[in-house]
């Protein structure tokens, strides 16, 4: 017997910001949630903005009503979480509808956030602040 294989649309993306890292995965046919680590959005980001910042993406192109999406983030926290939910909802967006690509680039979601915890140096106490001088 043949067993009939059905190939399931999806299309990912991958957003980073800080130390977090946002794995997306869109599959069509939509139902107004966003999943992250499989709890609703809402639940998962207590704070309003974190949750305005993570919906961003998904709210500019209306992929939560063509799209089901599915977020797995870790890393760092809760905000830099946020913003790697943005970025990777954009990229899996693009690789779903390239057309989209001139309003997301627009809004300036797909740039990839540079700004990192600078690095402990040593004979400091922290990356910049020095011990006490004293002259005597």
């Amino acid at each position: 017997m043949a067993k009939k294989i059905t190939k399931k649309i999806q299309y990912f993306g991958v957003g980073r910001r800080k130390k977090s890292v946002a794995r997306v995965v869109l599959t069509p046919g939509g139902n107004d949630t966003i999943l992250v680590n499989k709890v609703p959005l809402e639940e998962y980001f207590k704070n309003d903005y974190q949750k305005y910042v993570a919906n961003q993406s998904a709210v500019l192109t209306n992929a939560k009503s063509n799209y089901t999406i599915t977020v797995n983030v870790k890393g760092g926290g809760l905000s830099g979480q946020a913003g790697a939910v943005r970025h990777g909802i954009a990229r899996a967006l693009i690789s779903a509808d390239y057309s989209l690509r001139p309003d997301l680039k627009k809004a300036g979601f797909l740039t990839r956030d540079p700004r990192m915890k600078e690095r402990k140096k040593y004979g400091l106490h922290k990356a910049r602040k020095a011990p006490q001088y004293s002259k005597r």
